[in-house]
């Protein structure tokens, strides 16, 4: 998910020097979605992983 959010900001950057500005905030929008996805997720994951840890032992 964070190499798409990387992806579609390395878009956005290149459409908004190209002037598409349009595109460029669209695309943006969906690498900022992508980018706290990922983020939300692992934190997640960090948490049951912690959790179960601590089951386990």
């Amino acid at each position: 998910m964070l190499k798409w959010a990387i992806v579609f900001a390395i878009i956005s950057l290149v459409l908004g020097v190209l002037g598409f500005t349009t595109l460029a905030g669209a695309t943006m929008g969906i690498a900022k979605i992508l980018f706290w996805l990922a983020v939300i997720v692992t934190v997640i994951l960090l948490v049951l992983g912690f959790t179960i840890a601590k089951k386990v032992t």
